[in-house]
């Protein structure tokens, strides 16, 4: 393990996470959260299905970097995607660029053809560091915000159609659904296993506030909700529909019931994420949602230093 240690400056070590660590980890990510935005907005789920990553070795792939007083200043991980956090308490010190070196160093030695990291656009810092490092921009990502001062209208459904909340039974239908109607422009499938991790059986998973559209006893829509408490908002996590029954206005119906759902439930704004190769903005648009902020997607080339030709998944 030592040969893969980034030097780092002094006062601080480095060595894998364990899963001993996804307490320390959240609190260390929702720092440069709320430090960047106001509030923290990832749960420990969200942590923990990215350690559990297909292929990813916590042992080789991840690392925490702790101070003198056995703080957790800083962590990173590398699997085709790669995340670094630094805690704002320890910034300028240059533990962003060594476990950015770090990174790239672990992605060639499995092979990597490159390596991508996502940064929200208002962090000025980290796009700055990405870009003179040879990092170019491959994807734009936009939060979509709807705000909820009154109870949300939802439609009833045509007479052909059914609208519920997801119950027990229906995971490996949605998870066929999403990953069916993601194919168009996602990397590569996920196995039942990694998409549960992310959606089902995350702790902050909300089915009564995720609703699903069914035809003839076929599901064909599904809206995959989070209730992430920290926020004080709702959270769209998926949105899919099946190819044979779009432009019906099914996703748009969905929403809104889950909207509703989440106005019952005491929130007053509902988020989601999208990005420039789902197409899905303008649907968003039109459900009445309106951009709250951007991320970008940055790849850098590790074997010719080119921009690649889409993000790994």
């Amino acid at each position: 393990m030592s040969e893969l240690l980034p030097p780092l400056p002094a006062g601080y070590r480095a060595r894998p996470t364990t899963a001993d660590d996804l307490a320390a980890v959240h609190r260390l990510v929702a720092a440069c959260e709320r430090a960047l935005h106001g509030r923290a907005e990832t749960d420990p789920g969200g942590i923990a299905a990215d350690l559990h990553r297909p292929g990813l070795d916590p042992a080789r792939d991840t690392l925490l970097v702790h101070d003198q007083a056995d703080r957790l200043a800083a962590r990173a991980w590398v699997d085709r995607r790669s995340e670094v956090d630094v805690h704002p308490a320890h910034r300028g010190r240059g533990l962003g660029a060594a476990l950015l070196d770090w990174a790239e160093v672990r992605a060639r030695q499995v092979g990597s053809a490159g390596i991508v990291q996502t940064v929200p656009d208002d962090d000025t810092a980290a796009v700055a560091l990405l870009r003179s490092r040879g990092y170019q921009p491959l994807v734009r990502s936009w939060q979509l915000a709807y705000a909820m001062p009154e109870e949300p209208v939802a439609p009833a459904p045509p007479a052909d159609l059914t609208v519920r909340p997801f119950r027990p039974g229906d995971e490996r239908a949605a998870h066929r659904l999403i990953e069916d109607a993601f194919a168009a422009w996602q990397p590569r499938r996920k196995s039942y296993a990694e998409w549960a991790r992310h959606t089902v059986e995350r702790p902050a998973f909300a089915p009564g506030l995720s609703s699903l559209a069914f035809v003839d006893g076929q599901l064909v829509g599904a809206v995959m909700s989070l209730d992430l408490p920290e926020t004080g908002e709702g959270y769209v996590e998926q949105v899919a529909v099946r190819p044979d029954h779009r432009n019906r206005g099914i996703a748009r119906l969905l929403l809104r019931h889950a909207f509703r759902a989440f106005h019952r439930h005491g929130r007053r704004r509902c988020t989601l994420w999208t990005h420039s190769n789902t197409g899905a903005l303008e649907l968003y648009l039109r459900v009445g949602m309106t951009v709250a902020r951007s991320s970008t997607v940055f790849r850098k080339g590790l074997a010719d230093d080119g921009p690649g030709a889409g993000p790994p998944a």
